[in-house]
């Protein structure tokens, strides 16, 4: 069973960057697909990114290609999201979570979730 913790998120102007990690707890963490999900006020929980257990293969919502990149570090156990180009409307909470089903089917264990707050 994998723990996940994400860290790295704030309050950033419009056309800003961030870069948010989540360090996994648990032995068989490079074996698993990984992803990033985000949820807005209001809204459901989404799909951002997702990247396969050797970070040979990487998928984006559409709302977000060509800003966000997805990597991860099977040394250290974590995963990262790098935002560039932040728009008011990525505004939202982030999690990142275990893909059991390609891209974006969850095991559905979530860690505490990091705020991104995108100021116009």
């Amino acid at each position: 069973q994998v723990q996940l913790v994400e860290s790295g998120g704030g309050l950033v102007q419009a056309g800003g960057s961030l870069r948010l990690s989540c360090a996994a707890s648990g032995r068989t963490f490079s074996r698993h697909d990984m992803g990033w999900f985000r949820q807005a006020p209001g809204k459901e929980r989404e799909f951002v990114a997702a990247i396969s257990w050797s970070g040979g293969s990487t998928y984006y919502a559409d709302s977000v290609k060509g800003r966000f990149t997805i990597s991860r570090d099977n040394a250290k156990s974590t995963v990262y999201l790098q935002m560039n180009s932040l728009k008011p409307e990525d505004t939202a909470v982030y999690y990142c979570a275990v893909v059991i089903r390609w891209p974006s089917v969850t095991d559905d264990r979530w860690g505490q979730g990091n705020q991104v707050t995108v100021s116009s």
